[in-house]
């Protein structure tokens, strides 16, 4: 069980997370949602280890992890893949993926089982080993990421905006994956903001609202919740 309690966090001095309460299912894939500015993108941070928060607590099962570095919370099995331009471009694939290893790059046996693990996964890997990383498609970048993500064979795996400027070859592709990450027990949390698109992949979803977690359910649920809308266009204060 991924859980935030309480947790404060933000920028330069200002809260954008404000007492944010979260509880992850293991094994699910739960699509954040939410406004520009609710905290989004913040949440994935704050799990990640890139923002500490300034007060609350970050659970990773019984352990508190809002403590460690970023490099320590990817040791302890929770990987985030960012928005966009994560690849070294002038790399091949082979190498990009490699990359994701670097915790066990010692371990010679096991980054080869890694590799051939993460590959089976993405057949793209396979198909475009030897392709410099900036002459593949958005699609194929996106995968690429994602699957280098995999190489620690992480408990958590955190998309920010997997969605970001893909085709629909590229968004079918995505989404085939985040299938099989869930069908082989991965916990996937995920920043979307196409809302449709995000609930189809996911299990459960979490409506944000001026860094707070407003509505949080099964994936139906969410979708079918009479104030989704207003939620997500951050009408919510002005129902009253």
């Amino acid at each position: 069980m991924l859980t935030l309690k309480g947790v404060y966090a933000g920028y330069g001095g200002g809260d954008v997370l404000r007492g944010l309460d979260l509880s992850v299912v293991p094994g699910s894939v739960t699509c954040v949602l939410g406004p520009n500015g609710a905290g989004k993108s913040t949440v994935l941070r704050v799990v990640s280890g890139l923002v500490r928060p300034r007060d609350g607590a970050v659970l990773l099962g019984d352990e508190r992890i809002d403590q460690l570095t970023a490099p320590q919370v990817l040791a302890k099995g929770v990987a985030q893949v960012p928005q966009s331009g994560a690849l070294f471009p002038r790399m091949s694939v082979r190498d990009n993926v490699l990359m994701g290893g670097y915790l066990i790059r010692g371990q010679r046996e096991l980054l080869a089982e890694r590799y051939s693990a993460v590959a089976a996964l993405v057949p793209l890997i396979t198909e475009r080993a030897g392709t410099a990383a900036g002459n593949l498609s958005g699609g194929q970048r996106r995968m690429v990421e994602i699957g280098r993500s995999l190489m620690l064979d992480p408990a958590v795996v955190l998309l920010d905006e997997p969605s970001l400027g893909l085709d629909p070859k590229g968004l079918a592709a995505v989404a085939e994956l985040i299938g099989g990450m869930r069908d082989r027990g991965k916990t996937v949390i995920l920043v979307e903001q196409n809302v449709r698109l995000g609930l189809s992949l996911s299990t459960h979803g979490v409506v944000m609202e001026g860094g707070r977690v407003r509505l949080h359910g099964t994936a139906g649920e969410i979708s079918g919740h009479p104030d989704v809308a207003s939620l997500y266009l951050g009408a919510l204060g002005r129902k009253a």
